[in-house]
């Protein structure tokens, strides 16, 4: 029997459930018919606006355009936003190279490097057939449109459809402009869109003749050429201010192509462009027929660039380098400027007579192709540098790059080693016996064996044992580390023939290091620029003279060393070094399979590292470090102390002339800064025929007569 709780308990939940669904049924009819009677209420509202006929038409144009109106703008503002990204910085593109302006340690020009880019003249300075010939070509309707000549673009697709060669170009001077200054040259939809953008921006914010300067200042002219100014002075070598007609409708001819049009490239398409251009001019109506003859008649001619003089150009590539990792590190924003530089220009013409009249007269001899050398002043500042014997033929800087072994030339390091670390002296009694390191047995040159010997006798006869022997005592890690902090920059294996020279380093490297011994002891890395500004003069960077050298070696290592070096000189394998009235120390070197030569040495004025060998690590015919490249040396050396005071070597028992003069009853004549060796023996000349003529002295010599004589012939 069922029981009475429990029924009447189920018949109150299924009534409650009952009432929960009649609730629920209810509230949705009840919500329904309430969306319904808003709705109705809602149309009858905008029924009373509603229009019949013509009315209803307008009324649904209107309605559409502000939908269509709305999608645009939230379409276009999306469009917008990347091209005005690019203003935000404030910053415009930087070229895609620098332009540096070389002046040597005169300030006289030596050379340029990077693009050409100059903004120094006001548009209102510009010839006004200049300025009209560019607008007539590129944007005829540059002062009425706002950013975007519509007109000109579509006359300019009907001109293309026409088959037209095209004198006119789609994008407004403002679009080229935007594209110069914010964009990349990509061909796409995305960069076309920004342009137009960036148009329009431009013409907001700048005035038509502030953006026409621009123009003239950011657009590429070829040739390495940014900005009209400078393609005139490249091409015609005159200002922008002196073109002729002629000139001035080939320089606006280079707006739409440079890279075709450029006159250097294709003369015959330059002229005719220039023609066009001169053309547009007339159909502009800013010129007319009869005045624009004379300049169809006479094109322009270019420069002949081949013409230029010589230039430092192993030096410059080299300072190129240099400047523009200094300019990459500063905050500045401009791509012109002007490099102050340490480079003597009569003193790299000694450099490169001296280096190339050796190779030219000896190479074949001894089977050597190429030579290099790097001269500096003890404190670092380079005076000369030559990188290889013909920079036409080959632009590869043997001064610079770190790939050859110095061989006996790195025996400085292994002797200065010992003198800091040991209480040895260049008399101290040392064994020159073979000591074998493993299976490596080193030998002397000479194939002999030698007891013991003198420090001073064993580098000046460039005994191997003996540094080997210090080498083991004071071990080969200490020398690699004095090596690295005298001026070697590159790594190399420390190897058991360390001490022999088995290390590649490099010339400007070597001259470096020596420089340690020339200065006192402090370390002098070799620089080649003193001050870099922008072509309007303002300071970029400037070397700091004032800085505290570092102590490197102790003034007794120094003494001591220079002591040895100038032992070479005197008595041992760098003999052919010597300079009457200059005291002259070095190191020769010589690396297995006669592969590379080597001296390096200094004066009280200059320091001075020469490398002789082949490209392709060609043994010469038995060339030796005291031979051709000590000639070489002592051959600069002999010309750069012409003239000039000659100051002592510290630790080297020497007596220096005053200065090497020519002895004559005429006046005594400053070398000239500019003038060659073989200019001043003319004047030497000139000044004997004259006091001959007056009946003086007609034996006038050099003081130096064991100076090698031809001095006068490679430099004329």
């Amino acid at each position: 029997m069922q029981d009475p709780f429990y029924s009447k308990e189920k018949r109150r939940k299924k009534s409650d459930l009952l009432a929960a669904d009649a609730w629920l049924d209810s509230t949705l009819f009840e919500v329904v018919h309430a969306i319904g009677r808003t709705y109705r209420r809602i149309e009858d509202f905008f029924g009373r606006f509603r229009t019949r006929g013509p009315w209803r038409a307008a009324i649904e144009l209107l309605s559409d355009g502000l939908s269509f109106g709305a999608i645009g703008a939230v379409l276009v503002t999306g469009l917008a936003l990347p091209a005005f990204d690019a203003t935000a910085s404030g910053e415009f593109n930087r070229f895609e190279d620098i332009s540096v302006l070389f002046l040597d340690r005169y300030g006289n020009e030596i050379g340029r490097r990077g693009i050409r880019s100059d903004d120094s003249y006001p548009l209102d300075k510009l010839p006004d057939y200049f300025v009209k010939a560019a607008i007539s070509t590129e944007d005829r309707r540059f002062y009425e449109h706002w950013g975007i000549d519509v007109v000109g673009t579509l006359r300019a697709l009907m001109s293309n459809a026409q088959g037209d060669s095209g004198l006119q170009g789609g994008s407004s001077i403002t679009q080229q402009l935007a594209k110069n200054l914010f964009l990349s040259s990509e061909r796409t939809l995305e960069r076309k869109i920004k342009e137009a953008f960036l148009a329009v921006w431009l013409e907001w914010h700048y005035s038509k003749d502030e953006i026409l300067k621009f123009y003239f200042d950011r657009a590429y002219m070829g040739g390495g050429n940014f900005g009209a100014a400078a393609a005139a002075e490249y091409y015609f070598g005159k200002k922008i201010t002196d073109v002729t007609l002629a000139e001035a409708a080939m320089l606006a001819g280079l707006f739409k192509a440079p890279t075709k049009y450029a006159p250097h490239v294709d003369l015959a398409a330059a002229r005719g462009r220039a023609n066009l251009v001169l053309s547009n001019l007339v159909d502009a109506g800013y010129l007319t027929e009869g005045q624009v003859i004379a300049a169809r008649r006479n094109p322009a001619t270019p420069i002949d660039r081949a013409k230029e003089l010589k230039s430092p150009n192993y030096f410059l590539d080299y300072a190129f380098d240099e400047a523009k990792a200094l300019i990459e590190a500063s905050p500045v924003t401009s791509n012109s400027f002007v490099v102050r530089t340490t480079i003597d220009p009569v003193l790299q013409s000694y450099a490169e007579d001296a280096v190339t009249s050796v190779v030219r007269e000896q190479g074949e001899t001894y089977k050597v192709t190429e030579a290099a050398m790097v001269v500096t002043e003890p404190d670092g500042e380079i005076r000369a540098m030559v990188g290889g014997m013909d920079y036409g033929k080959s632009q590869f800087n043997r001064a610079i790059v770190s790939n050859r072994q110095p061989g006996s030339a790195f025996k400085p390091f292994v002797y200065s080693t010992a003198f800091e670390t040991k209480d040895y002296t260049p008399d101290t009694m040392y064994s020159g016996a073979t000591t074998c390191i493993g299976n490596w047995c080193p030998r002397n040159y000479s194939g002999n064996s030698v007891g013991r010997i003198s420090l001073i006798s064993a580098f000046a006869q460039s005994i191997n044992t003996v540094p080997v022997n210090l080498s083991i005592e004071t071990g080969r890690e200490p020398i690699a580390a004095l090596a690295h902090r005298m001026g070697i920059r590159n790594d190399f294996p420390v190897t058991r023939s360390l001490a022999l020279g088995a290390a590649s380093v490099s010339v400007i490297d070597m001259t470096s290091a020596y420089s340690v011994f020339a200065n006192h002891g402090y370390k002098t890395p070799a620089f080649g620029i003193t001050r870099i500004a922008t072509l309007k003069g303002d300071p970029v960077w400037e070397k700091d003279m004032n800085t505290p050298p570092e102590r490197v070696l102790s003034e007794h290592t120094v003494e001591e060393m220079n002591r040895m070096m100038r032992a070479v000189v005197d008595s041992g394998t760098g003999r052919r070094a010597q300079i009457e009235g200059v005291p002259s120390v070095g190191k020769t070197g010589t690396t297995s399979s006669y592969r590379d030569a080597w001296f390096c040495g200094f004066t009280g004025n200059y320091v001075a590292a020469v490398w002789f060998g082949n490209d392709d690590y060609r043994p010469t015919n038995k060339l030796t470090g005291g031979t051709l490249p000590t000639i070489a040396w002592q051959k600069f050396m002999a010309y750069a102390h012409t003239n000039i005071d000659i100051k002592p070597v510290e630790g080297v028992e020497f007596t220096p002339a005053t200065r090497l003069v020519a002895e004559s009853t005429t006046p005594e004549a400053e070398r000239p800064p500019a003038l060659k060796p073989a200019a001043a023996l003319k004047l030497i000349d000139m000044a004997d025929l004259l006091n001959r003529a007056r009946g003086g002295d007609t034996n006038a010599t050099l003081v130096n007569p064991a100076a090698p004589p031809p001095l006068a012939s490679p430099m004329l």
